[in-house]
């Protein structure tokens, strides 16, 4: 069971292998709250274990390749941020059709070092990250219905701050509000240390002009982001919170169901709404310090029904410019998309203990901002 494991026990021989201490204290209050709030099945116990020790191997060989190095800093980003589950997915996935991006792919995530500079190694490695996840989706069958991962797509950098342990895929796996508590009010500034370092590692292979990254999370971190890259740009795309809260409280509940015996919906909906309340109300202070050439503000209605036009929009808003050969392959990857049969995400606000007033006076200075109604 999950409750015998301890913080020197899930460390081991990595402890002091790691570079800064700055993981101690997350992964303490990690394991504490899942220890106290959680009964793991045999799948959940091993995975969430592994997990964790997994991420923090992938840092101490990152940080072998870093140590006493002054490597150049990563080509300038572009962050898609907005609410979970409010189109982000796909509009990261059209930006990655530009050439002048590149998006870390999942096996590149998860399996970074040492570094696949062969044709042959970069397959293996893919081959064997769809192994893990087909075997993942026969536990959790619904997540190819909510986020279909396959090892060769661009990857959002959730699984990136995994190395910190200040993750919101924790919050996914187990029920841990004291944790979710910690990741609200936490410096992030170490993530983005070690996120920056990551990116360095990866451009010994390849620099890109520019780096296209993702994680919902990234709205409330705008300060840390802008510390360690301070070019960077920003495309904030968003929906009604109506939509993206019940639907991320619905993935949260798929996903721990496969991990553990029971889950407890009224907190899994408490969690999430004061979890991205705090974030998107942190992030409606922080945008005030970017330039208006900094940020596009998008809106999901509008960029579903032209999604072409709208991302164009952005482009302009942020000066970069999309040149037909990225137009012609959005457009293909579009006529695709719409042949594909997809499953239906099926969930109610209700089973959650939320309702529409709930929300709506929760995201009230969202809804009503600027940015919002743009």
């Amino acid at each position: 069971m999950f409750g015998k494991f301890t913080v020197q026990k899930m460390l081991g021989s990595l402890d002091g292998q790691l570079g800064e201490d700055d993981y101690t204290e997350p992964l303490s209050i990690l394991i504490d709250s899942a220890n106290k709030n959680n009964t793991f099945n045999l799948f959940g116990s091993i995975a969430f274990k592994n997990q964790l020790k997994d991420r923090l191997k992938v840092r101490r060989e990152i940080y072998k390749i870093v140590k006493d190095k002054n490597l150049p800093t990563p080509a300038d980003p572009i962050f898609v941020t907005g609410l979970p589950r409010s189109g982000t997915t796909f509009l990261f996935n059209l930006l990655a059709l530009d050439s002048n991006h590149r998006s870390p792919l999942y096996w590149e995530i998860m399996n970074p070092v040492p570094l696949a500079k062969t044709l042959l190694k970069r397959k293996w490695r893919k081959n064997k990250i769809n192994f893990q996840l087909k075997f993942a989706r026969t536990i959790i069958p619904q997540l190819r219905a909510m986020h279909h991962i396959r090892g060769e797509t661009p990857e959002e950098c959730m699984l990136i701050a995994t190395m910190n342990v200040r993750s919101i895929v924790f919050l996914c796996m187990a029920d841990v509000p004291e944790y979710a508590e910690y990741l609200k009010n936490c410096s992030f500034e170490s993530v983005f240390l070690w996120h920056k370092r990551f990116f360095q590692v990866l451009e010994l292979t390849n620099r890109p002009k520019r780096w296209l990254l993702k994680d919902p999370s990234h709205i409330g971190h705008i300060p840390e982001i802008l510390s360690a890259y301070p070019n960077a740009k920003f495309i904030n795309i968003h929906r009604d919170p109506l939509e993206s809260i019940g639907s991320f409280c619905s993935l949260t509940k798929n996903v721990r169901l496969g991990f553990t015996k029971s889950v407890n919906k009224k907190r899994i909906g408490e969690t999430v709404l004061d979890f991205w309340k705090h974030k998107v109300n942190k992030g409606i202070a922080d945008k005030k310090v970017l330039h208006s050439d900094q940020i596009a503000n998008i809106g999901y209605s509008k960029f579903i029904n032209n999604p072409i036009r709208t991302i164009k929009e952005a482009y302009a808003k942020i000066d970069l410019d999309m040149n037909i050969e990225t137009e012609n392959r959005m457009r293909e990857y579009l006529k695709i998309q719409k042949k594909i049969k997809k499953q239906k995400h099926i969930y109610t606000l209700e089973e959650f203990k939320l309702t529409p007033n709930i929300i709506k006076e929760s995201f009230k200075d969202y809804i009503n901002s600027k940015s919002f109604q743009s």
